[in-house]
């Protein structure tokens, strides 16, 4: 499993931990499922992108991946703006959230350059 693999895999497990405490604590059951859903979604479409058959293929996981980040992000930003996650509990699962996307964001740019190099 490559290292956005991983961290997306324990920021899935996160996620669901936090949407259970949203649940179960905070009896916010609608901004949280819409977290639930891209919180691990990023992880999904990363191991999809495992098992690509094109470049264009993984390409295009990874970058869903990306997008679902974005979404995440947003959706953290709701809940705490709304009084739903402490200062506390938005800045970590944020921080987490913006790792993942600089990696995922590398990681598109490096396989774009590769994909327009001429093969030597």
């Amino acid at each position: 499993m490559s290292i956005a693999g991983e961290k997306s895999k324990k920021f899935a497990i996160h996620i669901v931990r936090l949407y259970r405490y949203l649940c179960e604590e905070k009896k916010e059951f609608i901004l949280s499922k819409q977290l639930l859903r891209s919180g691990t979604s990023i992880g999904a479409n990363l191991a999809e992108a495992e098992c690509a058959f094109s470049r264009n293929d993984f390409l295009e996981k990874v970058y869903i991946a990306f997008k679902e980040t974005a979404e995440t992000k947003y959706w953290l930003d709701l809940l705490y703006e709304t009084d739903y996650l402490t200062k506390e509990q938005f800045h970590s699962f944020f921080k987490e959230a913006e790792e993942l996307r600089k990696i995922l964001s590398a990681t598109t740019k490096t396989i774009r350059e590769n994909a327009v190099k001429p093969l030597e």
